[in-house]
């Protein structure tokens, strides 16, 4: 996995270095091609340029963990098992931050193209003056109620790393659920 250097700042939680991270890298680094180069407008979101990365590296974490491009692109859940596996075998309590915020732009990276590819969602841009730049991206989709919601990939992730061991179908089924996409069994 590719490995970036992690801005230090002390006194922080896992949860929270792994925002202050992805936030540090979307506003200064986009990867095009193996290049890295700056975002010249910062407070200008670049959502296409945020689709096709997150895009390219679930492709990426498919082809890497043995599910060949043509059949991960054809069906998103054919990465469960061997993501799965993944997971369960990493030495968790061995991560360095870095390992845990790579970990956790690939899961992030997977659940979006999941809700994208099997259910139609889409990356929006949601104006947020909570963070430094003042918007997120997050996915957007249409429930059974035809209501449209949103969430947060990194947030349904870092949900996720909160119930250790890490489940991923349970982390799936968290996202579908918040939008509305599939019946939960009280419904």
């Amino acid at each position: 996995m590719r490995m970036i250097p992690l801005p230090r700042d002390g006194g922080r939680t896992l949860a929270s270095e792994v925002k202050h991270y992805l936030e540090w890298l979307t506003v200064k680094l986009t990867e095009t091609h193996g290049k890295v180069r700056e975002v010249t407008k910062v407070n200008e979101p670049d959502l296409q340029g945020w689709i096709e990365e997150g895009r390219r590296n679930a492709v990426d974490v498919a082809g890497m963990l043995g599910v060949p491009p043509e059949v991960y692109t054809h069906d998103p859940m054919s990465l469960i098992p061997a993501l799965q596996e993944y997971v369960s075998r990493a030495p968790l309590n061995e991560f360095e931050q870095s390992d845990w915020v790579t970990l956790h732009s690939d899961l992030m990276s997977y659940v979006a193209d999941y809700l994208v590819q099997k259910h139609g969602a889409r990356w929006t841009v949601a104006e947020d003056p909570a963070v430094p730049r003042g918007y997120r991206f997050v996915i957007e989709a249409t429930g059974r109620d035809e209501q449209v919601r949103r969430i947060d990939p990194v947030d349904v992730v870092m949900k996720e790393f909160s119930s250790l061991p890490i489940d991923v179908t349970r982390m799936l089924a968290t996202a579908e659920l918040t939008l509305h996409l599939v019946s939960s069994d009280d419904e």
